[in-house]
């Protein structure tokens, strides 16, 4: 298992952007597929975008495809989402989460979490 702490969340006004880092701890994070996710208040949690161990798969949210990039720095235990053009309904508490191996979009199938990190969108 990999430990996940997330960092740059805050508030920004729509049209702004914002860069959400997740520092990962524990063996082998070069082998677990990293992914986004985001909860919003009375929503369920809802799948951002996916990348896999090597970079080869990558999977992204059609509401948020060309506006967010996920990437990953396996030297440095490190996955990153940029988001651009933000939205008033971007608004929502973002996670970072992994899962050995297989890659998926499900977040039930994901065993990580991080704590998550607010953002907020102003219109």
């Amino acid at each position: 298992q990999v430990q996940l702490v997330e960092s740059g969340g805050g508030s920004v006004q729509a049209g702004g952007s914002l860069r959400l880092s997740c520092a990962a701890s524990g063996r082998d994070f070069d082998s677990y597929v990293v992914g986004w996710f985001r909860q919003a208040p009375g929503k369920e949690r809802e799948f951002v975008a996916v990348l896999s161990w090597s970079g080869a798969s990558i999977s992204v949210a059609d509401s948020v495809k060309g506006r967010f990039t996920i990437s990953r720095d396996n030297l440095k235990n490190m996955a990153f989402l940029q988001m651009d053009s933000l939205k008033p309904e971007d608004t929502a508490v973002y996670y970072c989460a992994a899962r050995f191996a297989a890659f998926s979009t499900a977040p039930w199938d994901f065993t990580s979490w991080g704590q998550g990190t607010q953002v907020t969108v102003s219109s």
